[in-house]
């Protein structure tokens, strides 16, 4: 089989591989889809070493159809689409024991130590079998759209931490994919308006067609105007940072009123380090959390609200490439033309 394989800081590269065949409870995939995430370009450009093993086939967004079932494998058949839920939580470490898988302190992560989506084949280990990390999804859904499956459920996740109440004001800072879905989500939540803020015209067209109450270039507009008029001068309740900027942290804190909720959703370069106003946190009240990747009911729930298609994932999906075309793929991710980048290894 083919893989893009991570080969050493910033060398990645398509490989020949052994095909793989299952062994005892491991589930064989023929990849359909995987979706390029901004953790691959790292990983490509060097900035991500850290967990990735030498010679591990990249992509951690994937879907794909089951080729074989090993020994002892029960409750998936040959033929189905299935997601991949991408974190194998140990089951026994005190976060695992406390429901908080996500958070695992011995997780195997695919496309980091397990062979990920960007190529011919995967199998998905015992492990992951086990935990019910294979979701299988309806009949007819496009496998790009399913792979998305995986940075909703991690969206889900944040905003069951930093919560959306009805009537809520909103703010996203960023319009990538990320951005997008934490827009669709509030207003499923019942958020009164949305306001994103990002320079691309492109993306900001997208967000009002997802329901943005307003969309802010915040090159060249003031955004908390525009946010102070919508909330009558009082700041919003919610505002969730998807671009990693460290500026924006404190932007963020600025925009939310008393008892507002931050989220820091994006991850930040290196060690993270941003300069705040820590007192806005103290005299206003302000919650200030964070999400880190998601859990197997979050990737159900994401699953399920793209198949009833409550999230609009076939818009977030711009464009598709072959597998031997997995680094323009990648790198086409940093132009930020397009909303959502696809690799289909068996198209």
């Amino acid at each position: 089989m083919r893989g893009f394989t991570f080969q050493g800081p910033g060398k990645a590269e398509l490989t020949e591989l052994p095909d793989p065949e299952p062994g005892p409870g491991e589930i064989l995939l023929k990849v359909e889809a995987n979706t390029v995430c901004g953790t691959d370009l790292r990983i490509m450009r060097g900035e991500k070493t850290k967990g990735v093993r030498h010679g591990v086939v990249l992509g951690h967004e994937a879907s794909g159809t089951i080729a074989a079932l090993g020994d002892g494998v029960e409750g998936y058949q040959v033929g189905q689409l299935c997601g991949v839920s991408p974190i194998f939580a140990c089951g026994i470490c005190r976060y695992c024991q406390n429901g908080l898988q996500n958070l695992c302190e011995n997780a195997l992560v695919v496309g980091y130590d397990v062979d990920g989506g960007l190529g011919e084949w995967m199998v998905i280990p015992e492990i992951g079998v086990r935990a019910g990390r294979l979701v299988a999804a309806p009949d007819g859904l496009p496998p790009e759209q399913l792979s998305l499956a995986e940075p909703l459920a991690c969206c889900l996740n944040g905003i069951d931490q930093y919560r959306v109440d009805v009537g809520d004001v909103g703010v996203i800072l960023g319009a990538g994919p990320i951005g997008l879905f934490h827009l669709q989500l509030a207003v499923i939540a019942g958020a009164r308006t949305v306001i994103v803020s990002d320079p691309s015209e492109s993306r900001r067209k997208v967000a009002a067609e997802l329901g943005a109450g307003a969309t802010v270039d915040p090159t060249s507009e003031d955004l908390a105007a525009v946010v102070a008029d919508a909330t009558g001068g009082f700041g919003a309740q919610v505002a969730v940072v998807c671009i990693g900027r460290p500026q924006l942290v404190n932007d963020a804190l600025n925009l939310v009123g008393k008892r507002g909720r931050v989220s820091v959703f994006a991850g930040l370069a290196d060690k993270g380090w941003a300069e705040i106003e820590a007192n806005l946190i103290h005299y206003k009240e302000i919650s200030l959390l964070g999400a880190a990747n998601s859990g197997t009911a979050d990737y159900e729930r994401a699953v399920a609200l793209i198949s009833s298609g409550r999230i609009d994932a076939g818009r977030m999906v711009t464009h598709r490439f072959p597998l031997d075309q997995a680094a323009e793929a990648i790198t086409s991710v940093a132009g930020g033309e397009g909303i959502k980048v696809a690799v289909l290894p068996n198209s």
